[in-house]
């Protein structure tokens, strides 16, 4: 038995309780007809012409439903007469280098064959003019220089590290997205306070420079279901967005208890968040721009999705990690988002376990003024599934009392393998 295993060995983990939480659900049924009415409003329709070489961006998170939405855009364009070409938008990821930003796309189902149309990647920017306090805004070279339009493709929500405005969404993806790793770099050169201002006033120049014909924003519900699907010209995006960012906002899934002592996430990951476990969720921020109260003293990672390759940003949220997760960390992968947005804290190691329960009994060690008979403790599979959690069996009083939360089982001892991983 190893020293580690020796310092952890008395502590016990809490029963566990399998609970349904509930949240707001509208979602759209239709999204291919959706997605047509949308384009084919009159204020939209007629922006793009046969033969037009057509720019659609798509950036490096998980979305649901993207490949129907994207394979409907593609051929709304191709009926039209147009020429649709995917273009990778996602600033540094993917190792910021044009080969690795085609492959987070593969990953996330978008391919030349899933959608119909080429993928044409590069990190090669054109410099469209600056701001009035001087900043350059920079814009994907191919797009700028050989196509005929853009249309500006993504998903709108709360951002993990500042607020304003405009956050995660259409204008970020314009800024930062087309921008490459270059305008990913620029706009993050200023203090996170500032960023959604610097965002705006970059996005402004690029909309009144660039091709860019129109957006179109998607909106998730706290299920990671396609809520909402609107098209802007693109004189309206900087109006709207702001508006849609509340009602993503308002749709944003949460844990809903108050504290717990530990928190364990069985996967992290750059498809699930840009920050490995969405900070909004856990309640632990890697820039001092965000404050919260604390939702848990403690969190544990417990593995890195297949979908991340390897990129761990976020990793730096945990206070424990396992040896699995570590190991399959590329720092290659990993590093050039926090060399890029200057965020260091995201990508810190934590403590590294060799098993899962040792790993959570690490934690619950770990933990200051507690009562280590009566641990409050929550397991999620991921940030973005939060509808079935578990919670120690000491928490069902408190989830019996809440009306959006069902209790689905009775309390039950985790299990682990022979290599103390859960089963």
């Amino acid at each position: 038995m190893s020293i580690l295993e020796q310092l952890v060995s008395e502590i016990k983990i809490p029963k566990m309780v399998k609970v349904r939480q509930s949240f707001p659900r509208t979602a759209i049924r239709d999204i291919a007809k959706t997605i047509r009415e949308q384009v084919e409003r009159a204020e939209i329709g007629g922006r793009i012409k046969a033969g037009d070489k057509v720019a659609i961006t798509i950036g490096s998170r998980g979305i649901e439903n993207l490949l129907t939405i994207t394979k409907a855009v593609v051929g709304i364009l191709k009926e039209r007469g147009a020429k649709p070409f995917i273009i990778p938008t996602m600033g540094s990821h993917g190792g910021a280098t044009a080969k690795g930003q085609v492959e987070v796309l593969k990953n996330l189902g978008i391919t030349e064959d899933t959608v119909g149309a080429p993928i044409r990647s590069t990190m090669e920017v054109v410099v469209l003019g600056t701001t009035e306090s001087g900043v350059p805004v920079y814009f994907d070279r191919y797009t700028a220089t050989e196509l005929d339009a853009t249309i500006v493709m993504g998903r709108i929500k709360p951002h993990t590290s500042f607020r304003g405005s405009y956050e995660s969404g259409l204008a970020k993806m314009i800024v930062i997205g087309l921008g490459k790793q270059k305008g990913a770099e620029i706009c993050h050169a200023t203090r996170l306070t500032n960023m959604s201002g610097r965002i705006e006033e970059m996005a402004r120049v690029a909309i009144d420079k660039a091709n860019i014909a129109f957006a179109i924003g998607i909106i998730e519900n706290a299920y990671d279901e396609t809520c909402k699907i609107v098209a802007l010209p693109k004189e309206k995006i900087m109006d709207e967005e702001p508006v849609l960012l509340a009602l993503a906002k308002a749709n944003l899934p949460q844990i809903l208890f108050e504290r717990c002592h530990v928190l364990i996430v069985d996967e992290i990951g750059k498809n699930i968040s840009g920050t490995g476990m969405d900070p909004n969720i856990v309640k632990r921020f890697t820039s001092d721009a965000m404050q919260c109260k604390p939702l848990t003293q403690r969190i544990v990672a417990l593995d890195l999705t297949k979908e991340t390759h390897g990129n761990a940003n976020g990793i730096g949220l945990a206070d424990i990690c396992t040896e699995r997760l570590y190991n399959k960390m590329d720092f290659y992968k990993t590093y050039p988002n926090p060399l890029t947005s200057r965020v260091l804290l995201s990508a810190k190691i934590p403590m590294v376990m060799d098993s899962d329960s040792q790993a959570i009994r690490a934690a619950i060690k770990t933990c200051l003024d507690v009562d280590y008979n009566n641990i409050r403790m929550i397991r999620i599979k991921n940030t973005m599934k939060l509808d079935e959690i578990y919670i120690s069996e000491n928490m069902t009083d408190e989830a019996d009392k809440n009306p959006n939360i069902e209790v689905l089982d009775h309390p039950m001892p985790m299990t682990f393998d022979e290599k103390g991983n859960l089963f």
